[in-house]
């Protein structure tokens, strides 16, 4: 989805320009004698705050908002365009140009607030006449004068302290944008930096809570509605009181009716119009939540907190909204099949991500069994010890090394290997040893032994590397126990890793997010997919064949979906974590179930036997609509020469 795609759906149907009959319309209703004298006593009124304005040279410079941007929400959407979640502070707020707000909110908006506002050079006569007799009466200042330009400044640049001194500040800073800023250009930024209730600042944010649609679709009953608000948003509400909002409604367009701006025919028709409400937007939860937490990661690292939140950025994900509900819904289903399975771990969790070997991108990403119960994306932020799943690195760096092929033969016998000042004697799963046998059955039945000795004769150093190259950045020690994998890893980088076996060694770096613009479609960030070759093809397309045979005829037959597919199984000691992780080519996906608190998930439950199953669940509904394809064979490339340990 391009930028141009986001900008239409936040900004559709551009109205054409209402500037020529809009102003007749104000200047037909406003002309006469009386807006003569007040026009010619507020220009000698104006002159002689110009002049006044030279001892407030404290003020602020009114020609910084030539580059003022105000905070604005941040939108997430998924890879076609649907809205998924606003990012933002206290401010939510889209800012738009004027000619992307409906003729009839700018009619009842100025009806309301400043019906003279074409005619004024930034304060009115009348109205401070007015307030001045009202407040001498009152001894206090009790009733203000303000313009939209007053408003304006007011609002940016000054505190809301009603005192005469912040008034005469305000009427002098006016009079400098006036001079500055053309009149459209203020109510541009009046109506995109007004408070509209419910943390709605702004017509657009404003017009999608109140009324679900953009602020260039809002008819005469809706803008005037939203006009009234401006006074007081929450006290006018609709969603607070819509009664007392209907009455308001109601003298917005009584007032506009006076001014001869619409017809007692349309007051009466807007007032008896019924009115679809929306809903406030502002603290919406996301659609999908994990989805957003690990943008909201992401966006944190290259943009910090402060920009992200406030920056306008249109965010299109790589995650399609109804796939990542697939996962959602497989991994609720494994959950519900574990407990009946009578694992009864109090935290019993479930991760699942899914990555795209073509391109790196996220496609799905679930960190846990309830985002409500708890927010911790296990998927991103959980490192767990990947078991068996880690031996593919061990193997593919021994076939990169040219010493070893799947027919290769490997002793699956007690061995004992000194580490440090400790001897570690691996153990196979159950105890048993099986003598000589090829790495291709040492992989697919998951024996530990040989993937010790394999490890110790590549070098557990050249393992780590190799992890290195395709994306796994936590850290790893180089210990013998490693090829059983004794370290930690995140599921994500697990799918991301298998993910480069499934595109035959190329990689990318993981991402869920496809392209970032700014709120006017300035392209910000684009991952285009440049991905490189850091595996060797031939080395890979063997390792993919010995997993396939993990699928078919090992340990991880529950994953059987009836094409094409590579994985391995993982389990560790004490069945803290189960892990299976697989790959077709046009997708990689890895799930782990574990505990929170680390507890034993009790004798018998595997990778093979529970994660497996869940795996499959997910990818045949993923699939679905692709075509079978099959993975390269090793024939296609050439061998790798011989590598010396350590080179």
């Amino acid at each position: 989805m391009s930028s141009s795609t986001i900008r239409q759906q936040t900004n559709p149907n551009k109205p054409p320009s209402p500037k020529a009959s809009f102003r007749q319309g104000v200047v037909k209703v406003a002309g006469g004698t009386v807006l003569s004298l007040s026009l010619l006593a507020s220009s000698i009124i104006a002159g002689g705050l110009v002049g006044l304005a030279i001892s407030f040279r404290n003020l602020p410079d009114v020609r910084s908002l030539n580059n003022y941007a105000p905070p604005e929400t941040t939108y997430i959407y998924d890879i076609k365009g649907r809205l998924l979640s606003r990012l933002h502070e206290e401010a939510n707020r889209e800012v738009i140009t004027l000619n992307y707000m409906s003729p009839e909110l700018k009619r009842a908006v100025l009806a309301i607030e400043d019906s003279h506002f074409y005619h004024h050079h930034g304060v009115n006569l009348t109205s401070i006449g007015r307030a001045l007799w009202v407040n001498y009466k009152s001894g206090g200042v009790v009733e203000g004068a303000s313009t939209i330009t007053m408003q304006l400044v007011k609002n940016i640049f000054l505190s809301t302290d009603r005192t005469f001194n912040r008034k005469l500040s305000e009427a002098v800073l006016s009079l400098r944008v006036e001079q500055v800023f053309e009149k459209d250009k203020i109510l541009e930024m009046y109506l995109n930096n007004i408070y509209w209730g419910h943390n709605n600042y702004g017509a657009q944010t404003a017009a999608e809570s109140y009324f679900d649609k953009p602020a260039s679709e809002l008819n005469l009953a809706e803008s005037a509605l939203m006009a009234g608000l401006i006074q007081a948003p929450e006290t006018y509400s609709p969603f607070i009181n819509y009664s007392k909002s209907k009455q308001r409604q109601a003298m917005v367009l009584d007032r506009m009716r006076g001014l001869g701006w619409i017809s007692t025919q349309e007051a009466e028709a807007a007032k008896k119009e019924p009115l679809r409400m929306g809903k406030p937007t502002a603290w919406q939860n996301s659609k999908l939540p994990y989805v957003t937490d690990t943008v909201m990661e992401e966006l944190e690292d290259k943009f910090g907190e402060e920009v992200t939140l406030k920056g306008g950025m249109r965010i299109q994900t790589s995650v399609d909204y109804y796939l990542q509900l697939k996962a959602k819904e497989s991994v609720e289903r494994g959950y519900r099949n574990l407990r009946r399975w009578g694992i009864s771990a109090k935290d019993l969790q479930i991760a699942l991500v899914s990555v795209d070997p073509r391109t790196h991108f996220i496609k799905a990403i679930v960190g846990g069994v309830d985002y409500n119960k708890s927010q911790l994306n296990r998927a991103t932020q959980s490192r767990r010890q990947p078991g068996s799943s880690f031996k593919p690195f061990v193997y593919y760096t021994a076939f990169a090394s040219g010493q070893f092929t799947p027919d290769s033969i490997v002793n699956d016998n007690p061995v004992s290997f000194r580490d440090g000042q400790n001897v570690y004697s691996p153990k196979n799963y159950g105890g048993s040893y099986r003598g000589p046998m090829p790495i291709r059955t040492a992989l697919i039945q998951s024996r530990n032994v040989p993937a010790v000795i394999i490890g110790s004769k590549v070098g557990v150093s050249k393992v780590i590397e190799i992890c290195r190259r395709i994306g796994i950045k936590s850290p790893l020690q180089a210990v013998t126990s490693l090829p059983l994998g004794a370290g930690d890893v995140t599921p994500l980088e697990m799918a991301g890793a298998y993910a480069t076996f499934a595109s035959n060694g190329w990689h990318s770096k993981p991402t869920a997010i496809v392209r970032i613009t700014d709120s006017l479609g300035n392209v910000l960030l684009d991952n285009t997919p440049e991905p490189q070759l850091v595996l060797d093809p031939w080395a890979t397309a063997n390792l993919t064949a010995v997993l396939q045979g993990v699928i078919t005829s090992g340990t991880g037959r529950a994953a059987n979906i009836d094409r094409p597919a590579a994985g391995k199984t993982g389990t560790t000691d004490s069945e803290r974590n189960v892990w299976f992780v697989g790959y077709v080519p046009q997708l990689a996906t890895a799930v782990w179930i574990g505990d929170d608190a680390n507890r034993a998930l009790g004798r018998g439950v595997t990778g093979g036997g529970n994660a497996a199953p869940i795996w499959r669940d997910f990818m045949k509904q993923a699939v679905v609509n692709e075509p079978v394809k099959y993975f390269p064979a090793a024939s296609e490339f050439p061998r790798p020469k011989v590598q010396k340990k350590g080179n």
